[in-house]
């Protein structure tokens, strides 16, 4: 699924694996113990309309996996790194929770490693503003899309081109910036967030902010098209 395209530095963007390795390594919270407000959303939703079989992508150290997790859903949750998915391991088990989380090191710019129509919904918090490309980015929703089962909800966020840190620090290829700690953002314009919803229906794209600077977010919303 890798894929370059102009002015893109791929190598910079590859990097980034490694840098957050090291940044799981010497925070053993990086983010805290406390669910982030999407994910709060994503429960409401996903109790609503009866889904129980979840996909995370991009669950780091697994704060809002555990939230799933304890709400009673059965999550598989992916991350390429391996720190992230050794923490979370720890934590499911110190929380009695490991029943029903199944943790799996994949970078998902290569084919998800599950069957058609598998879960019923995908859920991924600021996974899609990582460095990966507009490419990979659209051949992840298109794998997303083939493992969710028919009217699957695929519930991402992600920063947009309204955030405060958008063209600052170094420039990395489209809309990607090496900002303040080594962190490259793919900051997402709207235009791009519905270009990108091939396959789906947009039932829903709400703005909200999260963080001290604060950063910019959009809550998004998608139905798989049958």
């Amino acid at each position: 699924m890798e894929q370059k395209g102009p002015g893109i530095d791929k190598s910079a963007l590859d990097s980034q694996q490694h840098h957050w390795e090291c940044v799981f390594s010497k925070n053993a919270c990086m983010f805290g113990e406390e669910p982030s407000s999407p994910v709060q959303w994503a429960v409401r939703t996903f109790k609503e309309e009866g889904k129980t079989k979840i996909l995370e992508l991009g669950s780091g150290q697994g704060r809002d996996t555990m939230y799933l997790a304890l709400n009673g859903f059965e999550v598989f949750a992916l991350d390429y790194c391996e720190k992230g998915i050794t923490d979370l391991r720890k934590r499911s088990l110190q929380l009695q929770a490991s029943g029903s989380i199944t943790p799996v090191m994949h970078d998902v710019r290569k084919k998800l490693p599950f069957e058609d129509r598998t879960f019923d919904a995908c859920y991924s918090h600021m996974l899609f503003c990582m460095p990966l490309t507009i490419l990979e980015l659209r051949s992840l929703l298109a794998e997303i899309r083939r493992v969710l089962k028919p009217g699957g909800l695929n519930i991402y966020t992600t920063r947009h081109t309204k955030d405060p840190q958008y063209g600052t620090g170094i420039h990395r290829g489209e809309d990607m910036w090496e900002i303040q700690g080594g962190f490259i953002v793919h900051f997402l314009s709207r235009e791009k967030v519905e270009l990108l919803a091939e396959g789906y229906d947009i039932t829903d794209i709400t703005e909200f902010e999260e963080g001290d600077l604060p950063k910019k977010l959009y809550r998004v919303t998608l139905r798989k098209k049958d």
